[in-house]
């Protein structure tokens, strides 16, 4: 009954987003409320409060290495559902933490159960489309993806002004309860029977022995890691930045939907640009964009306080632009070769960019204490490794060896 079920590419993009939502909302609606837990769990340390924040990342990045090879066993949708059961069971765990670790051990848990929709939908993506057009529809899907970083903020600090913290928890335990029924109601199983693979711990040891094959796949997933590394000290910090050295906490919601704005017109246009121009042109032109825009920075306000939260802001949104144009890009690009492995693949990839991102996160994050400048240098040495990589592949691929 489900094969015969007709999505509109309108309904399926909205869907895909749907199931990377839960992740932003899982992430981002807790932001105004770190110091409230931090003082609620008994967190000595502020910096401590950004494990509440890269600690999902962790989850994220191990839960693909099973939801993977099962979802290229059993398909993509049983998959999902396990992965929303934990999630719900974790999110309780967290309502009821009273320490640093309970509440640690919660957040990573949900992030491996969050870790299968977000798989999933990349995977399903893969199975539908490839190419450039793959990339298109990559994007559109992130564009809808990023209205969450813009609104959930703004809806966190809703529920903390009028019921308290453990709302933001409950608010995402029932939008994925939600999500789940769209989704079996409405996506059809996309995994065909000749990708199919039986699920055998020598079939993943074959599958990952394949997948090592192409370099590009490697490649492109490390870019990918230095950019989601810069980027998570971002999410980690940006509490702390504007609401701590800027006292700005009313307004940080705000904030931080702006410059959520500033990636999702970016992931617009590149859903437009990138049939004409291809998906390694507007990598190269946005890593050197991103590279630039961050070293201007450093040249401007190295060795001095905070400039006024305009600039900071300005450079901010330049620099978000260019990440536009990255994440949809690189995890197209990292896809493309591996269609027919596209569960082992999606999770083995997301498995590596987001153990890379992890570390980067949290040793860059400690040294934001007084100024935004750390930031800004991490941003500018993730972006001169990438561009150093993309070098190297394109120097590769001209003399003929990437193709297995």
């Amino acid at each position: 009954m489900q094969k015969n079920i007709q999505t509109s590419q309108f309904e399926f993009v909205a869907l895909m987003a749907s199931l990377m939502s839960v992740v932003a909302l899982a992430i981002d609606a807790l932001l105004p409320a770190l110091d409230i837990i931090g003082i609620t769990i008994g967190t000595t340390e502020v910096v401590d409060n950004q494990l509440l924040i890269t600690m999902i990342f962790l989850g994220l990045g191990f839960g693909p290495l099973v939801f993977g090879p099962l979802s290229d066993s059993f398909g993509r949708k049983p998959v999902v559902y396990m992965g929303f059961a934990l999630f719900i069971a974790a999110s309780f765990i967290c309502v009821n933490a009273t320490s640093l670790e309970v509440m640690v051990i919660g957040r990573i848990l949900q992030g491996i159960g969050l870790s299968a929709p977000r798989t999933m939908s990349i995977a399903i993506i893969r199975d539908m489309y490839s190419g450039d057009y793959m990339a298109r529809i990559m994007s559109f899907v992130t564009v809808v993806f990023i209205l969450v970083p813009v609104i959930a903020p703004a809806m966190g600090k809703f529920i903390l002004d009028y019921y308290n913290w453990h709302g933001i928890f409950y608010v995402q335990v029932f939008i994925s309860i939600l999500v789940s029924w769209w989704f079996w109601k409405r996506q059809p199983e996309t995994l065909s029977v000749e990708n199919k693979k039986i699920f055998s711990k020598k079939g993943f040891i074959s599958e990952c022995k394949e997948l090592t094959k192409y370099k590009r796949t490697f490649g492109f997933t490390i870019i990918a890691g230095f950019v989601t590394g810069s980027f998570m000290v971002y999410l980690s910090s940006s509490q702390q930045i504007f609401q701590n050295q800027y006292d700005l906490k009313e307004e940080f919601p705000y904030i931080f939907a702006g410059l959520a704005i500033s990636i999702g017109a970016a992931v617009f246009l590149n859903g437009v640009l990138v049939i004409k121009y291809g998906m390694e042109k507007l990598i190269t032109t946005a890593l050197v964009s991103f590279f630039l825009v961050s070293v201007t920075y450093i040249a401007l306000f190295y060795n001095m306080p905070n400039p006024d939260v305009r600039i900071l802001l300005l450079f901010f949104a330049l620099q978000f632009f260019s990440i536009g144009f990255l994440f949809g890009n690189l995890r197209a690009m990292a896809m493309e070769p591996v269609g027919h492995i596209a569960g082992i693949a999606a999770a083995v990839t997301g498995f590596i960019s987001t153990i890379m991102a992890v570390p980067i996160s949290i040793y860059i994050g400690r040294f934001i204490a007084e100024t935004a400048l750390p930031l800004f240098v991490g941003f500018s040495i993730c972006a001169a490794l990438s561009i150093s990589l993309l070098i190297y592949l394109k120097i590769d691929e001209k003399r003929g060896t990437l193709t297995p």
